[in-house]
């Protein structure tokens, strides 16, 4: 335990310097299996990054490690929808915050009347929570003070390794009156999450991914991260254009993004009268807690009565790759088979039998709670609060009406290509995106950039060692056979058919390279950029896998000149070579070149 200790004073010099230094500089990409080796090592920290950057799939990874490893996570969300992606529940239930809007002592009282809290807060060790840029600044100083207290434990949030995950581009917080369902009306931004004292009392380590896993159009994304920039010039317009009214060649018609929820319900429901034929329906079933089936009744997209006909336009509304179809995937109802279930033909052309599926919200390993139903909805309309997080292949989008900062961002960003885009209204505004947060988001990638560096002076022993005394100070298990054996379990809880892990994804780019495909190729048949293609050339070199390198060109000047920065700085940092680079030998290279160029000194 003492070395532990040395341990958290080591990283905690570590997080004080990325606080402290006085940002200026470029950007450095961070991977995916950069940000889950931070995470294990049980420092705070925010997650973030564009949309379909794999912010999620990362939370997923660490959530298995601290499960397969008996360490208790508590995983939470601002919103239900959110919570759902992941099994857990929304911050304020897990809390037993609910509705409040504000925390005096006589609710502190009131909470710790409840015996499930103390059990909660004495097992949890790390607390998730997703989705952030919807939570108000003040909720998240009324959550760190309820940890504290029921941790008996003055430091933020009670002692508990904190993980945020959020993208501030995506729509804030609103706080809507209680007569008017609709998403315009009587709305007011409350504090940004990122204001509050809890949030700068919580030393967060930034983790800003830059992969893209959605969209594999270059184009698109060059528009997408023009709006991100704020910097909505021809680049970003003229591609729009091309869209506009432009219908777009798929087996089903794209789905209708509006901004308000009557504009949706009126269309779906025509839409469905219209067709005529035999309905079948499809009642959503459930166990557990009532109070908790009725929160999670309300987070799922999928309808409690769905009413379906052959021809009906529907879209999955849950992650199932080993059947082929994610949150977002497009179809129609083809036919039903004997045992009434439906059958989709997806928008690309693919057959799916649409078989009932569960949501659970999880604690502790155990199911408080589950519904399950069809895992479909209505696709004709949906409002673009409700698509955050889909991946969609084709939609009809109308930002005639929007009201929010990163409506456009928002609604365009949850389609793959440029040409799934039907654009059918357009606001003047529509595609800005709030000053503030663009300032903000600038300060992340900075200190994200400093944190890859900070870290990567960490040897990998000494990482390694760090993560496992985590794990044992988190009441976890080293142990090789009851990780394999949990392992196990929760692949057949999952009903995994399969537990082996998927193929890596630089593993993917090493079959490619070995196959004689150049940087450039690849990065275009995988749909990443030519920087994710060389960050996995550093993992591979890093873990000392072999790879054809007869395709790779390097400019032999280059190679030259960082011989000697090498030799004459005596760094291997990026920021101090491509300094000297420039200044002493007169010679102009991107990071991304000078890091490619690196691997082969």
């Amino acid at each position: 335990m003492q070395g532990f200790l040395y341990d958290i004073i080591f990283i905690s010099c570590i997080c004080i310097t990325l606080q402290a230094i006085s940002f200026n500089l470029p950007t450095v990409p961070m991977t995916q299996s950069q940000a889950l080796d931070i995470l294990k090592t049980g420092v705070n920290v925010f997650l973030t990054g564009s949309a379909g950057s794999g912010k999620t799939h990362v939370l997923n990874q660490y959530i298995e490690y601290l499960k397969t490893r008996d360490v208790a996570v508590a995983v939470t969300a601002s919103t239900g929808i959110a919570a759902t992606h992941m099994n857990g529940m929304t911050i304020h239930s897990w809390t037993g915050l609910g509705i409040r809007e504000t925390l005096d002592p006589r609710d502190i009282d009131d909470l710790e009347q409840k015996s499930y809290l103390w059990k909660r807060f004495e097992k949890a060790k790390i607390l998730l929570i997703d989705e952030v840029s919807m939570l108000h600044g003040h909720r998240l100083d009324m959550i760190d003070r309820v940890c504290r207290n029921f941790k008996r434990n003055e430091l933020p949030f009670g002692g508990l390794q904190i993980v945020l995950s959020g993208d501030f581009f995506q729509l804030p917080p609103v706080t809507r009156n209680r007569n008017d369902s609709d998403e315009n009306q009587d709305t007011e931004e409350s504090n940004t999450v990122y204001n509050s004292p809890a949030w700068k009392e919580g030393n967060f380590v930034i983790c800003y991914l830059t992969e893209q896993h959605r969209q594999d159009d270059q184009q698109f994304l060059e528009v997408l991260n023009g709006i991100r920039s704020g910097i909505i010039n021809e680049s970003v317009l003229a591609p729009l254009r091309t869209r506009y009214q432009k219908k777009v060649e798929l087996t089903v018609e794209p789905t209708k993004l509006y901004t308000h929820n009557a504009d949706v319900d009126m269309i779906n429901r025509r839409e469905l009268e219209k067709i005529e034929g035999v309905a079948k329906k499809f009642f959503m079933s459930v166990t557990g807690n009532d109070r908790i089936v009725d929160i999670l009744k309300k987070s799922v997209l999928a309808h409690e009565e769905l009413v379906l006909k052959i021809g009906t336009k529907v879209m999955f509304v849950k992650n199932n790759f080993e059947l082929g179809y994610a949150n977002g995937t497009l179809g129609v109802v083809t036919a039903f088979l004997a045992d009434n279930t439906p059958v989709v033909k997806t928008a690309r052309g693919e057959i799916i039998h649409a078989s009932p599926v569960d949501w659970a919200i999880e604690e502790d390993g155990k199911v408080k709670a589950s519904v399950t139903q069809i895992p479909l909805r209505y696709a004709w309309a949906i409002t673009i609060h409700k698509s955050q997080g889909m991946s969609l292949d084709a939609a009809e989008i109308d930002l005639s009406k929007s009201f929010a900062y990163g409506m456009g961002y928002v609604a365009l960003s949850r389609v793959r290509t440029l040409a799934g885009v039907c654009l059918v209204g357009m606001h003047t505004d529509a595609l800005r995106v709030d000053p503030e947060v663009l300032a903000f988001d600038k300060d992340l990638q900075e200190r994200s950039t400093v944190a890859e560096e900070e870290f990567s002076k960490v040897p990998q022993k000494k990482l390694e060692e760090i993560q496992k005394e985590f794990v044992l100070k988190s009441g976890g298990t080293l142990i090789f056979e009851k990780i394999e054996a949990n392992k196990k379990r929760e692949a057949k809880r999952k009903g995994v058919k399969n537990a082996e892990p998927k193929q890596k994804s630089y593993m993917a780019t090493k079959e490619l390279l070995d196959r004689g495909g150049t940087i450039e190729e690849i990065a275009k048949e995988r749909g990443f950029t030519f920087g994710t293609i060389v960050s996995h050339l550093e993992t591979l070199q890093k873990e000392g896998i072999e790879f054809n390198t007869r395709k790779i060109k390097i400019d032999k000047k280059l190679l030259t000149a960082i011989k000697k920065a090498l030799i004459a700085t005596g760094e291997t940092k990026l920021t101090p070579l491509k300094d000297y680079l420039h200044k002493k030998m007169k010679v102009t290279a991107s990071f991304d070149e000078i890091r490619l160029a690196r691997l082969f000194v």
